[in-house]
């Protein structure tokens, strides 16, 4: 398997699975590492047909692609998607926790349901992969985690306290995995998107603020998936290796750390 190959073709011979791979940063993300030459792993919960599209899209890159219907908050599902993506393809190197709600409610009137609901797909579903994977990844002596935070957990943001909460527990879960499973050859990285634009879920938001006022990146557009998506391919080919524990911004200085 190449590992440390040069080119568009970097990441030859591995396999990726992308929680939430079908829209906006997961899609552009499995799209990316398709085209660097990984073998992509597409999970969704219940959007068969786009991931459908989303596989014929990798497939047209020249990469083997697979659908795997799950929710990454049910342990059982989870174990399964583990053991038909290895059954299929005999290992996993790259796993992309993307999957989360980006739900908005005032504090105040926001359920109980709704926070846990929030917290459950980004930290029970970063938390229920990592551990399913993980043995895999450390007993080959490779792998590479990329978790997807959210600027919001820094800046704070009006009605996403649950999602503010999540996306800051996911950072420290980060931490953790790269301390834990340093000596196994395995890097667990957090990506951090800012604003980014195009079609959102109509859970998602229009915007968020701080202390009232709206945020808006310093280099004058919003960013695209894309930007995210390279940040990740970075941090999965050779240049990563180097990287671990760390949380990296992508919001083209809407906050500056």
């Amino acid at each position: 398997m190449q590992r440390n190959g040069e080119g568009d073709r970097m990441l030859s011979g591995q396999v990726a699975l992308v929680t939430g791979g079908v829209r906006r940063i997961g899609r552009a993300i499995a799209l990316a590492l398709a085209g660097a030459g990984a073998d992509v792993v597409i999970n969704a919960r219940s959007s068969a047909e786009e991931a459908g599209a989303v596989c014929k899209e990798i497939e047209a890159l020249g990469a083997r692609a697979a659908v795997h219907l799950a929710d990454v908050t049910d342990e059982d599902q989870v174990t399964r998607m583990r053991d038909e993506v290895l059954d299929r393809f005999g290992r996993l190197d790259i796993l992309v926790n993307n999957a989360a709600i980006r739900q908005e409610a005032a504090l105040t009137e926001m359920s109980l349901a709704e926070w846990r609901g929030v917290l459950s797909v980004i930290l029970d579903g970063a938390f229920l992969t990592s551990r399913a994977f993980l043995p895999a990844m450390a007993g080959q002596g490779y792998g590479r985690i990329i978790n997807i935070g959210g600027v919001s957990s820094h800046t704070g943001a009006s009605r996403r306290a649950h999602v503010a909460a999540a996306k800051a527990g996911i950072e420290g879960f980060t931490r953790a995995l790269a301390v834990e499973f340093a000596g196994c050859g395995v890097t667990a990285n957090c990506v951090v998107p800012g604003k980014i634009g195009g079609k959102r879920s109509a859970t998602s938001g229009e915007s968020f603020s701080l202390h009232g006022h709206e945020l808006r990146p310093i280099v004058g557009r919003e960013g695209r998936p894309e930007d995210v998506a390279a940040m990740v391919l970075t941090l999965c080919g050779p240049a990563g290796g180097f990287i671990t524990g760390q949380s990296l911004h992508v919001n083209g200085g809407l906050f500056l750390t």
